[in-house]
Parts: structure tokens; C-alpha cells; sequence
């Protein structure tokens, strides 16, 4: 039959006893109680055989405690007037069964103990909370208020401040700025009037490019020069060799016929001079009046002519040069080498029993990852790197990792060791030692491949 349920002020009063030594002490209103060695219970234990990582010890159940307890577990609960053992509510089915485990209700007035093993027992029991204590107030002449609590010479200076910055700020906002007086250009320093006004760059001298003929013309000469037979286009047509003869004269003094070889009575030109006189000015206009363009060579050309050199041999065209099909060259991707290592974690030593061997592997265990980044990162400069690296650090009470040095390092690399401190240091491990406990973790690291 179900005990009425626990009033709301009624407090769950748990102890654990190691010996003579009480371990520690919880006052609970309506959370469960988990005993075992995972760092989330609220009593941690040692690890042991009997128990789990986590057990539900006590439940809070619709406003109702209830014990729970199988078969491993011994020791005594106080029903009503007498203290019944856990077996004894276990063979005349006093508790109910729920799998492997057994579940009793608890009054108000239940209390007893729970044997857990090591020496350690859990004694519980229900209290009264005690009453919460008033606020003293002091007498309304001995309460000091607003200004009789403030500073009043650093009040006055504050204000004083104030008033004077406050006062400042008004008057330069009111004056007007005076006005600015305006320079003449003739009151400026030369390199502003440079700036302001640029100088006009002189323009270079046009030369005077007129004809000597139309210099020594005069005006009396213009008036009596009289149109020819060629300006009024009235005379007879000249025959094709006068007509040659004429602009071979035109054009023997202009450009390149000018430089090749000039004419004039005992006049020698570049191209005498090279040639050591051998050619003179109207033999090269001869030679070039009957030029008509520029010939190309082709093979039916130098053909004829035979071929040059010692041996002999074919002319070949463009076409005959030229090439056919195509092909495609693939260069491929870039790609980046992708380098693995292996790390594995051998135990770690622990010299304190508040933190749990295998607990702290576990963890470890689940950020090996960024170990294994530090080592690829320098495993890819030298693909030959392996080795050892214990770790030496303490977890503080707190749960932060202090003092971190490198014990231990085969690798030859410092960056690994320095990599994997930066690692640890951001670690917060599930943990509550008492003291800072010391611990020497070893990794082995190796190519994958």
C-alpha cells in the first residue's frame, strides 16, 4: 500500500561515511540521487564491481521519495516502528519489482542506511528545513540615506566639474569664429600663386619653312608672271618618253633618290661614297626609273636558276610544310598529397584516487583527434617523423589542466609538443579533486602509411 506523499518543506538528508569520516553531506527537495563512478552523479564513488557507472538510489516520484535497490545491495530501513533489513523487504515483497531492481516508498519518517562497499555507507533520512532567519533592520535614525552615505567633498568637486565643462562648452559654442581677412594676390607668397594660377609654358618657335624660290619672288614678279600653255590645259600632248624624262627629274632630288646619289654639276651622293664612286647619281635614277613594284620568289623561280650550294635539294611550299591532325594535352588537376598519422594513447598514470583511470582515458580518448592534427601538421614537412610524447599536467579543482610540460618527447620536433599543450590547456575535465592531482599521459605516433 502507498505511504502519502512527502510534504513540500520535508528535505532529503543523505550522508556518506567512510569509517568515522563523513565524506560528504546533501540536502535534496525533490531531485533524484545517483551513486557511482561517472563524474555526473551526485555522490561519486570508486569504481567497484558491484555498482554501475550511474544508479538511481533514490527517486523522486509524484512529490514522493522511493528507495531502490537490487540484489547486490544490503543494509537496514526503519518502517513505522522497527528497522526491517533490505533482504528481508526483498523475500516478503514489501517493495516492488521493476526488472532486477526493487522499489520501496518512503514515508516521512523513514530513515536508514545503505551498504556500498569499500567501508562506505549512505545514511539517509527526512528533516525539516530550518527556518529562514530574518533580515536585521536598523533603526530608522541609524539608516543613513541617499546623501548621507555619498562622499560630499567628492559630490562638490564633481558638480563644480561639471558646471565649469557645461559652461565652457556654452560659451564656445556661442562665440562666432572672427572672420577671415582677404589677401590680395599681391600680398601671396610666390609658390601659393603658383599653385593657384598656372603659368602658361612658352610655346617653341615655329620655323619658317618657306621656299627660297618664294622669298626672292617680289610682287612685281607675281603681277608679271603670265599662265602657260600647261595652266590653261590648252596644249598639245607630250609624247611618253618626254613625258618620263620629266618626272624622273621631279622626283630625282626628293627622299630616298636624294640621298642614293644627288645631282648637280661635281655633287656625289651617300651611295657613291659607299660604293667608291663606281655608280653616280643618273645611273641609279636610270637603273631605278623602270621599276615597277617588288617581284616575289617561288619555286618555280629559284627552280630555274638551279639550286645553290654544294648539294642538292627540293623546294618545299607552305603547303607542303604544313601539318595535319590534332591533340589535346591534359595537365591535370593540382592536388594536394594527403598525409595521415596514427596515434594511439597508451594508460595514463594517475597518483590520486578522486580522479578515475579509466574515466580520464575515456575523455582523452574523444579529443585524440586534435592530438592527431598536431602530428600530421609536422608529418607532412617530414614523413619519417615517429615517436613518443608523455605529457605531464595536473587537474586542478576547478577541472582546468595546470602545469603542463612535455615529459617525454622521441619525436625530435618541438612543434608536436608545443601544439599539443595549446591542445590540453583548453581541456575542462569532468573532475572536482580536492587537490591538484597529478597525471602523466603517454601518445605513440606513426605514419599510417
Amino acid at each position: 500500500m502507498a505511504s502519502p506523499q512527502l510534504s513540500q518543506n520535508k528535505l532529503l538528508r543523505v550522508g556518506i561515511i567512510q569509517g568515522d569520516r563523513i565524506l560528504e553531506e546533501h540536502h535534496l527537495l525533490r531531485d533524484d540521487v545517483t551513486i557511482g563512478h561517472d563524474a555526473k552523479n551526485t555522490i561519486v564513488l570508486p569504481p567497484s564491481e558491484d555498482l554501475p557507472a550511474k544508479f538511481a538510489l533514490f527517486e523522486n516520484r509524484n512529490n514522493q521519495y522511493q528507495l531502490v535497490f537490487d540484489d547486490t545491495m544490503h543494509g537496514r530501513v526503519h518502517l513505522g516502528s522497527s528497522d526491517v533489513d533490505l533482504e528481508r523487504i526483498r523475500k516478503q515483497g514489501l517493495a516492488q519489482e521493476r526488472g532486477t531492481d526493487y522499489v520501496l516508498p518512503l514515508q516521512e519518517s523513514a530513515r536508514g542506511k545503505v551498504d556500498l562497499g569499500n567501508d562506505i555507507t549512505l545514511f539517509f533520512q527526512f528533516i525539516t528545513p530550518p527556518p529562514e532567519s530574518e533580515k536585521v533592520k536598523l533603526p530608522a535614525d541609524v539608516q543613513g540615506g541617499f546623501w548621507k552615505t555619498m562622499d560630499r567633498v567628492f559630490f562638490t568637486i564633481l558638480a563644480v566639474s561639471l558646471l565649469f565643462h557645461f559652461a565652457w562648452g556654452a560659451f564656445i559654442f556661442a562665440s562666432a569664429p572672427p572672420p577671415e581677412p582677404e589677401v590680395a594676390l599681391d600680398q601671396l607668397d610666390d609658390r601659393f600663386v603658383a599653385a593657384m594660377i598656372p603659368q602658361k609654358q612658352p610655346e617653341p618657335e615655329k620655323a619658317a619653312e618657306a621656299p627660297q624660290a618664294a622669298a626672292e619672288e617680289t610682287p612685281d614678279k607675281k603681277e608679271d608672271k603670265k599662265p602657260t600653255s600647261e595652266d590653261k590645259g590648252d596644249s598639245k600632248p607630250k609624247d611618253a618618253a618626254e613625258h618620263k624624262a620629266e618626272v624622273v627629274k621631279k622626283v630625282q632630288g626628293k627622299g630616298l633618290l636624294k640621298i642614293l646619289g644627288s645631282s648637280g654639276s661635281g655633287t656625289r651622293g651617300a651611295f657613291a661614297d659607299v660604293l667608291g664612286g663606281s655608280t653616280g647619281g643618273g645611273e641609279i635614277a636610270e637603273a631605278l626609273a623602270g621599276a615597277g613594284g617588288v617581284g616575289v620568289a617561288t619555286s618555280d623561280v629559284l627552280g630555274a636558276n638551279g639550286p645553290k650550294g654544294g648539294g642538292s635539294g627540293k623546294v618545299a611550299s607552305i603547303g607542303d610544310l604544313g601539318t595535319t591532325g590534332g591533340g589535346k594535352v591534359d595537365l591535370g588537376a593540382k592536388k594536394e598529397v594527403a598525409v595521415e598519422g596514427r596515434v594511439k594513447d597508451a594508460a595514463p598514470e594517475v597518483e590520486s584516487a578522486d580522479v578515475d583511470r579509466d574515466a580520464l582515458a575515456r575523455y582523452v580518448k574523444a579529443r585524440l583527434k586534435a592530438i592527431q592534427n598536431c602530428y600530421e601538421k609536422e608529418l607532412k614537412r617530414n614523413p619519417s617523423l615517429k615517436g613518443k610524447v608523455v605529457v605531464r599536467f595536473s587537474i586542478k579543482p576547478s577541472g582546468r589542466p595546470g602545469d603542463i610540460d612535455i615529459e617525454e618527447n622521441t619525436l625530435g620536433n618541438e612543434a608536436v609538443g608545443s601544439c599539443i599543450r595549446t591542445v590540453i590547456r583548453s581541456w575542462v575535465f569532468p573532475f572536482k579533486p580536492d587537490d591538484e592531482v597529478p597525471v602523466a599521459y603517454p601518445f605513440v605516433f606513426s605514419p599510417a602509411g
